[in-house]
């Protein structure tokens, strides 16, 4: 074990503004494990409970620790017009089985700039048919802007739900020149 593990907490969170509001960022050992939307008090202090009992460790708040520098960056960069991609290590034990293979899918095959309908997502993963599952999928995800499931949207041209809230979801989708900027 190196020195930066002995004094480095293994779960770690800093709260960051963006386009689209204040966004907790955690962190462990092993890479990017959460990101909520809307991460002023009483959503963070649940968001920060709700780790501690999932990770069984407490959440340390530490916005200049090493295990977030490079998240927070690629955040500021990507809100900033500057970024389309994330190249961060991620830890996926928030979520397993279905939900991380469509999660792991939709990471890797569903770039800047374009979406994808529920059931063709379904379908990516052998699961064609399953569109509501992936909804699911979508509700579950522990990583969203990372994970990108703002870009999953309706066959038939609609928006679809979005955890964050559809005005989120238009703006993230604005952002990525998939929907005009909103006039107001």
């Amino acid at each position: 074990m190196d020195s930066r593990e002995q004094v480095e907490p293994p779960v770690v969170w800093a709260v960051v503004d963006s386009g689209i509001g204040p966004l907790l960022l955690a962190a462990s050992r092993g890479g990017l494990v959460n990101v909520v939307f809307h991460a002023a008090d009483a959503v963070r202090d649940r968001a920060v409970e709700r780790l501690a009992s999932r990770l069984g460790t407490e959440p340390v708040e530490a916005p200049g620790s090493p295990l977030l520098a490079e998240a927070i960056r690629q955040f500021e960069a990507y809100f900033a017009g500057e970024r389309r991609d994330f190249d961060l290590p991620l830890d996926w034990s928030l979520i397993s089985g279905f939900n991380r293979a469509v999660l792991r899918e939709l990471a890797s095959g569903v770039p800047y700039g374009q979406v994808v309908g529920y059931g063709d997502l379904a379908g990516r993963v052998g699961r064609p048919g399953a569109a509501q599952a992936v909804g699911m999928a979508m509700g579950a995800n522990p990583l969203p802007v990372v994970v990108p499931c703002h870009r999953v949207v309706e066959s038939d041209g609609g928006i679809g739900g979005f955890g964050g809230g559809l005005e989120t979801k238009r703006r993230l989708l604005a952002l990525e020149g998939v929907l005009p900027e909103p006039l107001f």
